[in-house]
């Protein structure tokens, strides 16, 4: 299994390769905010543990493995952004809290989450009960 920081680093690579056909190490380093060195060492190690295919100079492609792994990756951070805005958190905060829990999530967790997100958008009137719900809490001072 991959650490937090090796699923960062395969999550941006396939939102690059996604969104430009490549992802070059600049690239990654900009979209992570971490020095060029830094991407160089990760993308290294990466590919020794057949998460892609790194060639000095000629870029990099994600294994089938890495796509696999990618693809949960990003599933998990736009249902866990999807859960946030359905659950009223406020939108300039979504991201950061995003980032602070994606990782100690269990995949079962996540699961979880994605049912209960299916329940809410399957029936407006739930979401609109949760609204409800939490305006009264505000205007009890509750929250």
């Amino acid at each position: 299994m991959p650490t937090p920081s090796m699923e960062d680093y395969i999550e941006q690579i396939y939102i690059l390769i996604e969104e430009k056909g490549y992802a070059r190490v600049s690239d990654i380093a900009e979209a992570l905010s971490v020095h060029p060195s830094s991407v160089t060492k990760m993308v290294q190690k990466l590919d020794k543990d057949q998460y892609l295919i790194y060639e000095k100079y000629r870029g990099l492609v994600l294994t089938t493995k890495g796509k696999k792994i990618g693809k949960r990756l990003v599933y998990r951070h736009d249902l866990l952004e999807q859960f946030m805005r359905l659950i009223g958190v406020e939108e300039e905060l979504i991201y950061n809290d995003v980032e602070g829990i994606e990782h100690h999530l269990s995949w079962n967790a996540i699961d979880r989450i994605g049912d209960l997100v299916q329940f809410f958008e399957e029936d407006e009137s739930r979401v609109e009960m949760l609204r409800s719900i939490q305006k009264s809490n505000e205007e009890n001072g509750d929250s």
